[in-house]
């Protein structure tokens, strides 16, 4: 019993740290303590029980398939165990969520032995997690005219699995938890740095928050054990940032209800609140795990006699308290009325979190139980030669005569499924879509994984044009934490179906490139649609959507997604841009003046930013589509010129087939696939058959915003603003600086080139700089650490043959080696640069960091508090983002430059160019 005594031993370790014995997924460990079980002797026959029943993972991990087996032979009468009756066996079936268990209730419901059979079938009843090789053998036996068979399917058809679960309570009381004030990340509910340990529920849970929180959360629960404890972010929106699915299941884990007695930390129904609502990916994974999410507006502009929003000495507007959330505060949920309540005092209209798809998503314990539901009870009625019967929410379906279509509200209608044949849809309608692009990210793949197993997905649908498995966010240091998940995950997606960054027979060197610089390269269609498990999942080529990594499991297993069509804002340009400006000042820009037009109100928060780019190729444009995910939009959509798309295509395929040379494709030919497909595109536009995505001339948006090139004076700055004596406004990317704010004398402590933001124009820029100093000033001398990490091996293999690699090196004090990567992540810096592997690096936050109390002058999007630099002591970290060459300057001055050094630092470079289109970008 080797393996037994091991995980015994693991155990004791695990109580050490006050955690509870590791869930087990391992078959040949479930193995041994099934014998143990069967030996009625055993002295750890007790334990071995309790294993078995309450600390098995279900779906398809092999010891599911060990655990479904051995119940199976309980339930036969072949194995005879005293605790497991055959009842609870299938009781204890039931809650296994699909795969191998679903195989042993078919095999019992379709057997010879009809009492068993019944019994099976009622069991069966309730499952949804069924495949096509699960519904085949329905279909054949009922054809065969199997009674049980027929009796499955017509409650499948009623969707009996639905409709028999208990209703929505009409109340639901919570107490209230401010888990802080302002924009709540979700790094501080699954910080970054604890990234390797999010596959281990329990443990990751302490990471939540802080210690001191979580004995607070304990005492109100304590203090009021009917009701659940409301996490909220005052003054502020809940779940901004990356990494939601373990943010909602830490969230879930210290307030949610346990999804079943077998299965353990694996919570749901969490309740959430924030004043400015819940962030669009965060919600959806809200949905994911059947829990409630707030839009509190419990804090309002002030308002003055005349209806003028009041000010104060900066020109921000000053908030008032509608009604206090303040922790303890006891609140009543109405699920009927759809209204929150303090006592009998109604508070607000809270009915979009209540919609009848929510609340059939509260009804079944998450999203996933209504997607697979809808599609086995279409699978039944179809078998049965019966019409659909109505038990679901109908898909909300607006559609307005006589008006045009947006971009997204375009490839949405060619991408919907399921919907009203010939019926145009506009935004705020429900829409099933399929899926052509997937991505996972390796800090979230192993959840991914996790949820694929829970799903009993075995390999991909077969819809899905191409999905990439990523290993940038543990780029930097291939430390043991790494080494132990990272090979497990790609072996996984491998045999799943995936492109996988690592291969698991070794034949290919080791991709860490930046997941999204993957997934703008293999989309290569603009109508697409692309789910990635990251915020920035931004591509500059059709519409991508960020995900938490329950729906790219979705995504991958059904190849379909569901969601409302957002509402657009228009994004153009005008004016000329400064010879001296790069184009992520242009990025910037557009923020600051959207704030400033629509009085602070962000209008592009939970919308499609539609902008019409026009003339910039797809890796130069995802530096703005990339950043939208900071301004708090869903999703963005550039409009091209042809011309533009055929060439952003065309560099899509030269690394596309890279990938190929490099031994990437699988059995099936999935990269060539994507070949095909954009030279299928190409041909399309070039005959004027199909030409470049664009919105009608007559479509709707949410609002307009022109940027004005000509006001773009000096570089900008995206300020933390972490001295603000406002709590709300700190940490938010709404403070964009110009460079003159600091004066010139603003320490820098280290620079950061690098992570999704970056393209390689940047690499050469950095280059061109280090020689322009150079000749200037006679040498280059930091004052100030400078980190490059270049998004991806593509761009590092294109600058050595084009020279600027050499030039990198001459200057560089450190150089990736991967025959020797780094085994510890780097925690002091000297004055030097650092030419760093391809990946996500100081970005993500999860490996390398800089120093405590550090100013961070960086092109990264992340200004969250703690991620990319910690609070020290004695000063708070600060992240500053701006364009390379003010980062370059910055760590070659050890300060924030003046304007006047700047211009003539960046003299005669080729700097990130933008002109807007002359062409009227309408279909």
């Amino acid at each position: 019993m080797k393996l037994y005594n091991e995980y015994i031993k693991e155990i004791e370790e695990r109580k050490g740290q006050g955690l509870h014995p590791k869930p087990i997924d391992n078959a040949e460990l479930l193995s041994e303590i099934i014998a143990q079980i069967k030996d009625v002797n055993n002295v750890n026959r007790e334990d071995s029980l309790k294993f078995f029943i309450y600390n098995t993972l279900p779906g398809t991990t092999s010891a599911a398939v060990v655990k479904a087996k051995f119940l199976k032979e309980i339930i036969l009468g072949q194995a005879v165990v005293n605790e497991i009756s055959p009842a609870f066996a299938l009781e204890l079936l039931s809650h296994m969520k699909g795969g191998p268990s679903i195989g042993v209730l078919l095999d019992l419901a379709l057997g010879n032995d009809i009492t068993v059979a019944k019994e099976a079938a009622d069991v069966l009843k309730t499952q949804v997690y069924l495949y096509e090789a699960d519904t085949d053998r329905l279909k054949e036996a009922y054809q065969n005219g199997n009674a049980i068979a027929k009796d499955i399917l017509e409650s499948y058809a009623k969707a009996e699995f639905f409709t028999k679960l208990p209703e929505v309570a009409e109340e639901i009381k919570v107490v209230t938890f401010i888990a802080g004030e302002g924009d709540i990340s979700t790094d501080l509910l699954s910080p970054g740095n604890q990234a390797h340990s999010r596959s281990d529920r329990e443990l990751h849970g302490k990471c939540m928050i802080t210690p001191q929180a979580q004995e607070e959360i304990k005492a109100l629960q304590a203090q009021h054990p009917d009701k659940s404890v409301m996490l909220i972010a005052e003054k502020g929106t809940m779940g901004v940032g990356s990494s939601r699915m373990s943010g909602v299941n830490n969230v879930a884990l210290w307030t949610g209800k346990q999804a079943s007695p077998y299965i353990p930390f694996v919570n749901f129904a969490p309740i959430v609140g924030g004043t400015n609502g819940i962030s669009p990916i965060f919600l959806t994974t809200v949905d994911v795990t059947g829990g409630i999410g707030i839009d509190l507006k419990n804090w309002v502009k002030k308002t003055d006699a005349n209806g003028e929003i009041v000010r104060d000495a900066n020109g921000e507007p000053i908030l008032e308290q509608v009604y206090s959330v303040a922790t303890g505060t006891v609140l009543t949920i109405n699920t009927k009325t759809k209204k929150l309540y303090n006592g009998e005092k109604e508070l607000i209209d809270i009915s979009k979190a209540f919609t009848p798809q929510k609340m059939e998503f509260i009804k079944a314990g998450g999203s996933y139980a209504i997607v697979f539901g809808k599609k086995i009870q279409t699978f039944a009625a179809k078998t049965l030669e019966i019409d659909t019967p109505l038990v679901f929410a109908p898909s909300k379906e607006i559609s307005h005569e006589g008006q045009g279509l947006t971009a997204v509200e375009k490839i949405f209608n060619r991408n919907a499924v399921g919907t009203t044949p010939g019926k145009v849809l506009h935004a705020g309608s429900d829409v099933r879509v399929t899926v052509n692009i997937v991505g996972s990210q390796d800090t979230t793949g192993l959840m991914t994984a996790q949820e694929l197993e829970s799903m009993a997905a075995t390999v991909i649908s077969p819809i899905v044009d191409g999905a990439y498995q990523s290993g940038c966010h543990t780029a930097s240091v291939w430390d043991k934490k790494a080494q132990a998940n990272i090979p497990k995950l790609m072996q996984f997606m491998n045999d799943f179906g995936l492109i996988t960054a690592r291969d698991p027979k070794g034949v290919y060197h080791a991709m860490t490139d930046v997941i999204h610089k993957v997934l703008n390269d293999i989309t290569v269609d603009d109508r697409a649609i692309i789910i990635g498990g990251d915020s920035h999942t931004r591509m500059s080529k059709g519409v991508a959507f960020g995900a938490d990594s329950g729906t790219v499991a979705l995504a991958l297993a059904t190849g379909e997604a569901s969601m409302p069509i957002p509402d657009s804002v228009k994004v153009t340009f005008k004016g000329e841009m400064k010879s001296y400006m790069d184009f992520r000042d242009v990025v910037h820009a557009t923020q600051a003046q959207m704030l400033q037009k629509f009085g602070g109100e962000n209008v592009f928060q939970g919308r499609i930013i539609e902008v019409h780019i026009g003339t910039l190729t797809a890796d130069q444009a995802f530096t703005f589509t990339d950043w939208t995910a900071e301004m708090k939009a869903k999703a963005s959509i550039c409009i091209s010129e042809d011309e533009t798309l055929i060439e952003s295509l065309e560099i899509a395929k030269s690394r596309i087939q890279i990938m190929i040379d490099k031994g990437m494709d699988n059995s099936k030919k999935v990269l060539q696939g994507l070949i095909d497909k954009a030279n299928k595109r190409i041909a399309e536009i070039r005959s004027g058959e199909q030409p470049a995505l664009r919105p009608d001339a007559n479509a709707k948006y949410y609002a307009e915003v022109e940027v004005d090139l000509d006001l773009i004076a000096e570089p900008m700055i995206a300020d933390p603003d972490v001295n603000n004596k406002e709590v709300s406004k700190r940490y938010t990317h709404d403070t964009i600086r110009p460079l003159s704010f600091y004066g010139g004398d603003k320490k820098v402590d280290l620079g950061f080139i690098g992570s999704c933001m970056v393209h390689k124009g940047d690499m050469k820029i950095l280059a061109q700089m280090l020689k322009n100093i150079e000749k200037q000033n006679g040498k280059v001398e930091f004052k100030a650490p400078l980190v490059v990490a270049p998004p991806t091996y593509n761009i590092v293999d294109e600058l050595k043959a084009e020279g600027d690699w050499e030039v990198l090196q001459k200057y560089s004090g450190f150089e990736f080696d991967d025959k020797n990567p780094k085994a510890v992540a780097r925690t002091e810096y000297e004055n030097m640069l650092y030419l760093e592997r391809p990946g996500c690096n100081l970005c993500m936050g999860n490996q390398e960091k800089a120093s405590k109390g550090d100013t961070v002058m960086a092109t990264s999007t992340r200004l969250f508090q703690g991620r990319v630099v910690e609070d020290s002591a004695e000063k708070k970290g600060e992240s500053l983002l701006s364009s390379t060459p003010v980062v370059v300057l910055s760590t070659i001055l050890g300060r924030t430059p003046s304007i006047e050094e700047y211009i003539k630092a960046v003299e005669g470079i080729n700097l990130t160019k933008f002109a807007p289109s002359h062409k009227l970008l309408v279909g």
